[in-house]
């Protein structure tokens, strides 16, 4: 069987202040996200993955190095643009609050019914673009690693939407259930390289010993 192990990107400062990154937006991880990623990979330290994955965006490529880095088993990086986050067009890098003023019933949408929400109006992706770009680069890799652990890299609206599709959620619940947190582990497992997902475990963020808040989560 194969065990994909995906990860939400540290902490940045964008998230911390409440706005959208998305695909062309980004800022640097906190201090305190690098303290974060240590303690995922002592989380992860008895675990044998046979390849990382991450999103070539900064956030994420270097949540993915650095993690690589502190694991006690090497393990080779693959950088793939199919992980990248939403892109969100004219939302990138605006507060939330803003975005809720300019785009309401976009950001509604967004956040509440995906299967309404049309990005390409305000520049950006639609969800199932995210799922059309993602999915099939899951599959391969299930299919090249099938009784492997696999470990992946990526951001919060991407991870939420492509991992609940993989679970067989209908794309107007894909947000039903809340979304994920930085440095959060979620793992799926696929006995039949990937065409069927069993969800293992979702949103884990025991290992950071810490109370979330809202900021934590996208």
């Amino acid at each position: 069987m194969t065990k994909i192990y995906f990860v939400r990107h540290g902490k940045t400062e964008w998230n911390l202040e409440g706005r959208y990154q998305g695909a062309h937006g980004d800022s640097p991880l906190l201090k305190q996200s690098y303290l974060e990623i240590a303690l995922l990979a002592e989380h992860l330290k008895d675990v044998d993955f046979a390849k990382a994955y991450a999103s070539p965006i900064k956030r994420a490529r270097v949540t993915a190095q650095k993690l690589v880095m502190l694991l006690e088993k090497p393990v080779k990086l693959e950088e793939n643009q199919a992980f990248q986050e939403f892109n969100l067009g004219q939302m990138e890098g605006m507060k939330v609050s803003d975005a809720k003023a300019k785009f309401p019933q976009a950001l509604a949408a967004f956040k509440n019914h995906p299967d309404q929400y049309d990005g390409h109006k305000i520049g950006g992706e639609n969800y199932q673009d995210v799922i059309d770009r993602m999915t099939p680069e899951i599959k391969k890799i299930c299919q090249r690693y099938p009784q492997e652990n696999i470990l992946l890299v990526s951001h919060g609206a991407a991870l939420c939407a492509e991992i609940r599709h993989l679970m067989g959620v209908p794309l107007a619940d894909l947000r039903a259930k809340g979304g994920l947190a930085n440095t959060s582990t979620t793992i799926l497992e696929s006995t039949d390289l990937g065409e069927t997902f069993k969800c293992l475990a979702w949103n884990q963020t025991d290992y950071l010993k810490k109370k979330l808040d809202p900021t934590d989560i996208v």
